[in-house]
Order: structure tokens, then C-alpha cells, then sequence
């Protein structure tokens, strides 16, 4: 039996404030309402929470990315802290690996995990904060390498590789389409997803392109809303409200080059990695999974994530989702059962958690993963970032 120290922690409550397209609201607005729901369905009183946790942290130089610091949080609820984490060099899964750590080192009983953004506000404004550069005359890090050749959005980023990955292993567009239309089937059974119209397979390869091959269907819905996590001891369990949900591994490794556009295998990213480390910290395989929330920044991310995270061999994804019947609700392994980043809003991964969370609890409702499911994946990242958790209902 593998032993991870991570196991020894769970998520005690989840909450998700509205979600929406130019909301108006501040991102502590929605952060407060998002912590109240949580705090409302563990059964907590915020004066039991003794951590805070978040990624990226505040950034002042892209403020609708991320606008609320854990200070912020803190003097807004009035919390009395033992620990406290958030930063920008670090995996998007970071506030979740470090909140399952504290908890199990000791440090703190229960950690609340945050990710807000109003991206969608912020667009309002003329203000986007998914490109680098900008109008700036000075660009530097990364960017300075790929603002020259007006590569200045990861939707250039992850055409590059989809291009390449298209022709390594001849993948066509319509296969691609499966995970955008199957996103949009589930988006159609959740009432907070920002896009509920029916997507056919005939407007997806109509749709302007974005970047080839990534069509605006294959691009992820800046939103603005906030996600919480409540990460707590599992011997906390029995005094809970809500039913909880065991962390059985977690991982966000960093490996091979730092860079978007010069990985030795652009066909690959860091998903894979990230399979490896997270399958060696379980005895449990691929095979058992019942369902996978699996990063859609763009489609073609969740083809990367497939063969990374071993559900299908090298080349294979784009055969594995065709025609969307394995990745439907009822499927062999369903996939974004929420609708995802591209029909439900960009919550930059926690709302993959947050979902997989509803599906072990059996609160799905109309898009609820038939037979009972047990074990639920959900990843997030792509490029050189990567994370991934598995998460058990027993």
C-alpha cells in the first residue's frame, strides 16, 4: 500500500459565489459569498478556520486575474490565522497541495482555498489580462521571446502545439470538436454555466478561428466569479455538515523547460509528468476512475491531459473523444460534467475540483454521473505548469 501524507486531509466544504459576464462586483464581494457557502456547508464557523491558502496571490500588475489578497480575506472575516500561503512561482494547484500539507503536518485544522478572478469586468474596461505585453514599448521575462513574433496570448501558445500534435498523429478538427460540444451538452444541465445554447458540430467548424487550429469554440469564457475550498484533518469528518471528500494523491511537479514554446516535446507538455507522480503516490490505476475534470484552458489541452494522466496511449486522445460517446455523462470516462472552462466561465481550475467534488457527493442533479462514482480525477494547467488531484469519495 502506498503511503501519502495527503491522505491524511479532506475537502470539508465547498462554495461558489455567481458566475457571470460583467458582473460588477468586486473579487472580494465575490470571494466573501463564496466562503460563506463553504463555510455554510462544512458546518464551520469562520472562527474555526486557521488557514488561508491561494494562487497566485493578489497581482497588482493584473488586478482582474487575481484582485483579492489573503490579507484582505483575513481582515474581512476577521480571522485569527496559524498559517497562511499564496504565491506566483508555484503550480495552479499549489493552494491545494500546500492546504493538504498544513493540515497534515499539524500547522492548521482547516484551511479555506480561494480563487477569484473578474476577468470578464475587467474586458469591459479594455483591460485583458490573458496576454502579455500589452502596448508596453519594454517587455521582459518570457515574454520578450515570443512578443516579437505577436505571440502575445496562450491561445498562440497552445495552437503551436496543437499544430504540431495535429500532424504528428493526424488528428482532424471534428475530432477535436468533441470536447468543446461536449462541454457545451453538460453546460446545458448546469444552471450556473455562463453558456447553455445547444453546439452543433456544423458551428464549430464554422466558428472563427482563433489561432489555427483553435477555433473561438476551443478557447475557454473569461468570467467573474470565485471559487473555496475547505480543506480540513479527516479526523474532523464526523463533526461536518457536509459529506466529505478524501484526498487519496496530489502532485504538481516541475519539470523539463520552463517555457511554452520550447519544450523538448511540445506534444507532450507537463501532463505527463504530472500522470507519473501522481499514479506513484496511489495503488489505485487509470482504469478506476469514473469521472475526470480535466483542464480545458483550450480543448486541446484536455487531449494532452487524457494521455498524461494515462486514460489512452500516446496519440490517442483525439480517437478516444471522437464522436463525444465515451466522454458523455453516461460514458467510459465523462468529462467536464459542468461544462467546463469553455461553456461554464474560466474559474482557472478550482471550479474542476469544485465540480468533481459535487459529482463523489451525488449533487449533481441533472448532470449527476450516473452509478454512484467513487473516485474522481481533476487536473489543471498546461504548458510547463501542471497539477493534478485524485479524490475519493470513501
Amino acid at each position: 500500500m502506498v503511503s501519502a501524507l495527503e491522505r491524511t486531509a479532506i475537502i470539508s466544504g465547498i462554495g461558489q459565489s455567481a458566475v457571470g459576464r460583467r458582473l460588477g462586483r468586486t473579487g472580494l464581494d465575490l470571494t466573501l459569498e463564496a466562503v460563506m457557502a463553504a463555510l455554510a456547508d462544512a458546518g464551520l464557523d469562520r472562527s474555526q478556520i486557521d488557514g488561508v491558502a491561494s494562487w497566485p496571490g493578489y497581482r497588482a500588475d493584473m488586478p482582474s486575474f487575481s484582485p483579492v489578497s489573503i490579507g484582505q480575506v483575513k481582515e474581512a472575516l476577521g480571522l485569527e490565522l496559524n498559517w497562511y500561503c499564496a504565491g506566483n512561482e508555484a503550480t495552479q494547484m499549489s493552494a491545494l497541495i500546500n492546504a493538504c500539507m498544513a493540515v497534515s503536518s499539524g500547522q492548521a485544522r482547516h484551511v479555506l482555498c480561494f480563487r477569484t478572478m473578474t476577468e470578464s469586468s475587467a474586458m469591459a474596461q479594455g483591460v485583458r489580462s490573458s496576454t502579455v505585453g500589452g502596448g508596453a514599448q519594454r517587455v521582459s521575462g518570457f515574454a520578450e521571446f515570443l512578443v516579437p513574433f505577436q505571440a502575445t496570448s496562450a491561445a498562440n501558445w497552445v495552437a503551436l502545439a496543437a499544430s504540431r500534435y495535429f500532424h504528428e498523429f493526424g488528428v482532424r478538427r471534428e475530432q477535436l470538436a468533441a470536447i468543446a460540444l461536449n462541454a457545451r451538452r453538460n453546460a446545458m444541465l448546469n444552471p450556473k454555466a455562463v453558456y447553455r445554447d445547444p453546439l452543433s458540430l456544423d458551428q464549430y467548424m464554422e466558428a472563427r478561428m482563433i489561432s489555427t487550429p483553435l477555433c473561438l469554440f476551443d478557447c475557454d469564457v473569461p468570467v467573474d466569479g470565485s471559487t473555496v475550498l475547505i480543506i480540513s484533518h479527516r479526523d474532523t469528518a464526523a463533526d461536518l455538515r457536509s459529506k466529505p471528500v478524501f484526498v487519496e494523491s496530489i502532485c504538481g511537479p516541475f519539470s523539463g523547460r520552463d517555457a511554452w514554446d520550447q519544450m523538448d516535446d511540445l506534444t507532450r507538455y507537463s501532463a505527463e509528468a504530472c500522470g507519473k507522480r501522481l499514479w506513484s503516490r496511489t495503488d489505485y490505476k487509470p482504469a478506476d476512475v469514473d469521472l475526470a475534470e480535466l483542464y480545458d484552458g483550450f480543448s486541446f489541452l484536455s487531449l494532452l491531459w487524457l494521455e498524461g494522466l494515462g486514460f489512452c496511449g500516446r496519440g490517442e486522445a483525439a480517437a478516444f473523444v471522437e464522436g463525444g460517446q465515451r466522454i458523455a455523462l453516461d460514458g467510459e470516462l465523462p468529462l467536464s460534467t459542468h461544462g467546463g472552462q469553455l461553456s461554464a466561465g474560466r474559474l482557472h481550475g478550482l471550479g474542476h475540483v469544485h465540480e468533481a467534488v459535487v459529482q463523489l457527493r451525488g449533487e449533481g442533479e441533472a448532470r449527476q454521473v450516473p452509478g454512484n462514482p467513487k473516485l474522481a480525477m481533476a487536473s489543471n494547467g498546461g504548458g510547463p505548469l501542471a497539477g493534478a488531484v485524485l479524490l475519493s469519495r470513501e
